[in-house]
């Protein structure tokens, strides 16, 4: 069975760090008081705006810097239901894996899209579809592995399962 993500598009740029996503002055505080501040300083918008379903859009090194949790805990909990970048911080990539929220690396694909525009991800065929301005670029599949963990929800899913 496929596993399809569709949503709203919002487009950052490279070396979007894990300070962007979780604030420091904000890390220990509540979800009320860290929610109006993730990628505020990249998109005052984003935090306002984001609904449910929508899929961040990143250049390369999306995710560097510190190997701070929170930060793909904060996308997932604004709803994000997806990350697509050209590149990722190492442990970026794999904290959003082991949280069950997917995550895809697409060369080029922060110039094949707008924020706002609608996108059709295919993480086990590896295609990325622009439903807006109708293309398809390649990514890169994900591991069988990989697909097996963000179906059950993450690690910790996975292994109570």
């Amino acid at each position: 069975m496929a596993y399809i993500i569709e949503g709203r598009v919002w487009v950052f740029g490279h070396n979007i760090n894990t300070d962007l996503m979780c604030p420091g002055v904000y890390q220990w505080g509540s979800w009320e008081d860290v929610r109006p501040h993730v990628l505020e300083a990249a998109n005052p918008e984003f935090p306002k705006k984001v609904a449910p379903g929508d899929i961040v859009v990143g250049g390369k090194n999306f995710g560097c810097g510190s190997s701070r949790e929170k930060a793909p805990r904060n996308l997932k909990n604004l709803g994000v239901s997806c990350i697509m970048a050209e590149s990722f911080g190492r442990i970026f990539f794999r904290n959003c894996v082991a949280i069950g929220l997917p995550i895809m690396k697409c060369d080029g694909v922060s110039s094949q899209f707008q924020s706002g525009e609608q996108a059709r991800i295919d993480l086990e065929g590896g295609s990325v579809e622009n439903c807006t301005q109708r293309r398809t670029v390649i990514a890169e599949p994900l591991s069988a592995q990989i697909i097996t963990t963000l179906r059950e929800g993450g690690i910790l899913s996975l292994l109570k399962k």
